[in-house]
């Protein structure tokens, strides 16, 4: 395949009836082969979508080749080249938005206004990763020695293995691979299994298209269990970037350390929403409900649990439970969709299980509990403690445990009970006391009179305590995609002891 240059990018072809039954290997896609293939359903009507290969082990090693072959030359393209590349990027998501609409709502279950958020979330962070180039230069530090002269340089790490989830599948994708392309990276993706085509050679296509060389961005598709060690353990591996569950998770990181990559890990989260009593209770309710329910609470960084005052608790149980029940639920293919399927049937019933274990240890069920299909009610639950199931775990669905407090220390002492700290929120008039308490609230986002689903591209995201480790976006992912080297020069001859 003949290497293009960013002036030079072609149209793609990334309509859902496209040929995606292929791997992306140095600048090759390849058919399966003698390979299995991977079955893709559609969430909402459970039939099947479409295939992938099953990539195997070779595939991986394959890929790293031709990555570390690419690498060394993007790196000595010019800043503006590889910004001009990324920056194409963002224009093709740009001009196929409603095209990849749909590919995220087929493969992905995701609603239409989802789809659109993640869409736009996506070309923010193609577009941040665009400024980088220009930020990496580097810095001249003052010497303790006379006449000499330190230049701390940023170099590229080398090859990046992305590894996203199923849920925000292109967002999640490309937050870490345009960065690490922008910075003069190569990169290694292993996709989700649930979302082969939007998590990964949906990347691809765009990237390809965009001119960067052949070999630069690989897709290997396949399953984790089968070759999930071989890409975050990889001898060629610099950085491994995964964005997943926390069981999952700290076997990654394992893999990763023990090639002495870097695990930029974005890890499970239990996300504690505090309502205090004098927060400004109809705007609360109306965020705390867009928290918990949107994506069918198929987000890491959603509400999982809401801590609310005594006081105003009766009143916000009733606001939850009318928004949940407004909500209009079904296929994500009806426009008016705002609560869609869970991603499959294993994800579903582990929902509903916790909702039931929860009922059974006292909760009263407000409002949902049912399913039609994947299609799991919006769910309120009152009466709560913090050692329900649908509380102590995080149950990635359109489920609200409602548990009271007395006053601030306690609402920190729930919030903080829980292995994970990846995003929180608070809710008060007093700006002084909501700071306070989210200061005291061990996570690594927490937003003040707004729910947590918030992600922007120049701000650090990520988790404190089993949520992870490392930060995406802005200056925290340039210094985790890049190595600093130091470079001293002595300018005026200096006198040695002997």
């Amino acid at each position: 395949m003949a290497q293009s240059t960013p002036s030079e990018a072609v149209a793609p072809d990334l309509d859902a009836d496209a040929n995606w039954n292929r791997l992306l290997v140095g600048g090759e896609w390849l058919a399966p082969g003698d390979r299995e293939t991977i079955t893709v359903t559609d969430p909402s009507t459970r039939e099947r979508w479409g295939e992938v290969p099953a990539g195997t082990v070779d595939d991986v090693d394959d890929a790293y080749d031709a990555a570390v072959t690419a690498q060394s030359g993007w790196a000595d393209r010019s800043a503006a080249d590889r910004t001009a590349a990324v920056r194409e990027v963002a224009d093709l998501l740009e001009r196929h938005e409603e095209t990849v609409t749909e590919l995220l709502v087929a493969e992905s279950g995701s609603s239409r206004i989802k789809s659109t958020m993640e869409i736009r979330t996506a070309e923010a962070d193609v577009e941040e990763a665009a400024t980088l180039p220009a930020q990496a230069g580097g810095d001249v530090r003052d010497s303790t020695i006379a006449g000499k002269e330190n230049l701390v340089k940023r170099e590229p790490a080398g090859v990046v293995a992305v590894i996203p989830p199923w849920n925000f599948p292109l967002h999640l994708a490309i937050r870490a691979v345009a960065p690490a392309v922008a910075l003069g990276n190569a990169v290694v993706v292993k996709p989700a299994s649930e979302t082969p085509v939007t998590s990964g050679l949906l990347v691809g296509k765009l990237f390809e298209a965009a001119g960067v060389p052949d070999g630069l961005v690989n897709v290997v598709t396949g399953r984790g269990s089968d070759i999930g060690d071989r890409v975050a353990g990889h001898p060629d591996v610099d950085v491994v970037a995964f964005t997943g569950s926390t069981p999952v998770g700290r076997r990654v990181a394992k893999q990763a350390v023990d090639t002495l990559a870097f695990p930029a890990m974005e890890l499970g989260g239990n996300g504690p929403n505090v309502v205090l009593e004098d927060a400004d209770l109809e705007n609360a309710v109306a965020g705390s409900a867009f928290g918990s329910f949107s994506h069918q609470g198929q987000v890491c960084i959603s509400i999982n649990r809401h801590l609310v005052h005594e006081s105003v608790y009766d009143e916000f149980v009733e606001g939850l439970v009318e928004k949940a029940e407004m909500l209009p639920t079904g296929s994500a293919h009806e426009p008016a969709t705002i609560v869609g399927p869970i991603i499959n049937e294993s994800q579903r019933d582990s929902i509903l299980e916790y909702v039931e274990s929860t009922v059974e240890a006292g909760a009263t069920l407000e409002t949902g509990g049912d399913h039609d299909g994947l299609v799991v009610e919006p769910t309120v639950l009152s009466d709560a403690t913090n050692d329900m199931a649908a509380a102590c775990n995080e149950h990635f669905g359109p489920v609200a445990p409602v548990i009271p407090f007395s006053d601030d220390e306690e609402a920190v002492e729930l919030a903080n009970d829980t292995e994970y700290g990846l995003a929180a929120s608070v809710w008060s008039s007093d700006r002084n006391r909501a700071e306070d308490v989210a200061d005291a609230i061990d996570a690594g986002m927490v937003h003040v009179n707004d729910q947590p689903i918030n992600e922007e591209p120049a701000v650090p995201f990520g988790g404190m305590k089993a949520s992870g480790i490392g930060r995406f976006h802005g200056e925290s992912i340039m210094r985790e995609l890049t190595e600093e080297k130091w470079i001293s020069v002595q300018r005026e001859e200096r006198s040695f002891p002997f």
